[in-house]
C-alpha cells in the first residue's frame, strides 16, 4: 500500500476540472459583456459626472466574485477575470492593456484574500473585505492619475468614497448571482 505524499495531495486537489474551466469561461463571457458596457459609458460619465466613475469601474469585481462564490476553488477569480478581459478586449482592442491590467490587479487581489484564508472562508464578509481593499487600491491609483484635487473637498471625498462603494455594491450583486447559480445546480458536481 503506497502512501500519498503532501505534494501529490495538493497537486490533485489544485487541478481545475473541465467543468470548472467551462464555468469560468461562461462567467467570463457574461461579465466581459458587462465590462464592454461599462467601458462604453465610462467616457461620457467621466466627461459629465466624473465623481460617479467609481460606481462604473466597480463592475470589474464581478467575474471573481461570481466565480469564487459559485465554485469556491483556488484560481477561479483570476482565471475568470482574464477571460472577461479577453472578451472585452475582442470588442475594444484599443483597451486590451486596461482590461488585462485590471483583470490581473482585481483578480490577483481577490485570489490573495481567498488564499489568506486558505480558500476555506466563503462568508460574505470575506468578499466585502476584498471589495474594500480593491476599492482602496483603485482609489489611490486613480487619485494620482485623474487629478482629483480639481474637485472641491466634498467632491474629492465623494469621488474616493464611490471608488470604494462601487466594488462593494457590485460585490453584493455578484454574491447574489453566485448564490442563485448555486441554487440552480451550477456547476454540476461529480458523484463519487
Amino acid at each position: 500500500m503506497r502512501e500519498h505524499g503532501y505534494a501529490e495531495q495538493v497537486t490533485s486537489s489544485a487541478r481545475l476540472s473541465t467543468s470548472i474551466l467551462l464555468t469560468c469561461a461562461a462567467i467570463g463571457v457574461a461579465t466581459g459583456v458587462l465590462q464592454i458596457a461599462a467601458g462604453a459609458i465610462s467616457i461620457p460619465v467621466s466627461a459629465t459626472l466624473p465623481v460617479l466613475y467609481g460606481l462604473v469601474l466597480g463592475v470589474h469585481v464581478l467575474p471573481g466574485v461570481i466565480a469564487q462564490e459559485l465554485l469556491r476553488a483556488p484560481w477561479v477569480a483570476l482565471l475568470t477575470h482574464v477571460m472577461a478581459a479577453l472578451v472585452a478586449s475582442a470588442i475594444t482592442p484599443l483597451w486590451i492593456g486596461r482590461y488585462i491590467g485590471t483583470a490581473l490587479l482585481i483578480g490577483g487581489l481577490q485570489e490573495l484574500i481567498a488564499a489568506a484564508t486558505r480558500y476555506r472562508r466563503w462568508e460574505a464578509w470575506r468578499f466585502f473585505l476584498s471589495a474594500i481593499i480593491v476599492g482602496v487600491v483603485i482609489a489611490v491609483a486613480i487619485w494620482f492619475a485623474a487629478d482629483v484635487t480639481r474637485f472641491p473637498l466634498w467632491g474629492q471625498i465623494l469621488y474616493v468614497a464611490l471608488f470604494i462603494l462601487g466594488p462593494v455594491a457590485w460585490t453584493a450583486v455578484g454574491l447574489a448571482i453566485g448564490r442563485a447559480l448555486r441554487r440552480a445546480g451550477v456547476p454540476r458536481r461529480r458523484q463519487g
